[in-house]
């Protein structure tokens, strides 16, 4: 066995226990010692795999977003070959958004995105988590139908991102997500039939 293939799964752990130690405590609480002890693995294996605590952070939030891109993706994949329309899309993100459990490991996405506002060198993975989340709302909305689903892209991911953000600080429900979505589906497809 190489040794890249016996570092995946240490290396994997170790993003694990980045992302539940930021969801518990948030960036400050990461260090090396609580890795080591929340991943079960040794201290010199943390310093192995990350060089640096902004590597750390860096690949803790790209493995987030590739993790949920995948499972997103294969989502919208689905409604495109079964056919979907606008009501059942959001009915759909009402769904998944009301099913998606505020746990540590969701809730440090939320705390590394500030921190990219704090440090300029976890701005680029920000940035590609972000594009990430903008192609997959464009393909969902190409697939709806919804004209400039591109131009559109980002301010839906927006919504979401901020309803989110709601939910997560207030503990409400994903209605008004739902109703969010159907607003601006609506409204642009609205808005392309009118010929503005």
């Amino acid at each position: 066995m190489s040794n890249a293939a016996r570092s995946g799964p240490t290396r994997q752990r170790i993003i694990t226990a980045v992302l539940q130690i930021i969801g518990k405590d948030g960036v400050a609480a990461v260090t090396n010692r609580r890795i080591a002890k929340e991943a079960g693995v040794s201290l010199g294996s943390v310093t192995y795999h990350f060089e640096t605590q902004h590597e750390l952070l860096r690949e803790s939030l790209l493995h987030f977003v590739r993790e949920e891109t995948r499972r997103f993706t294969a989502m919208a994949d689905q409604c495109q070959s079964e056919g979907i329309d606008i009501g059942g899309a959001a009915a759909l993100a009402g769904e998944v958004a009301g099913g998606t459990a505020f746990d540590s490991e969701h809730i440090a996405p939320f705390e590394l995105y500030v921190e990219a506002g704090r440090d300029e060198r976890l701005r680029e993975a920000a940035a590609e988590a972000f594009a990430a989340y903008d192609r997959l709302a464009a393909q969902i909305l190409t697939g709806l139908g919804v004209p400039d689903a591109e131009r559109l892209a980002s301010t839906t991911v927006a919504l979401v991102m901020g309803l989110q953000l709601r939910r997560l600080a207030t503990g409400s429900t994903a209605d008004d997500l739902v109703d969010s979505l159907l607003l601006v589906a609506r409204g642009a497809v609205d808005h392309h039939e009118a010929g503005l």
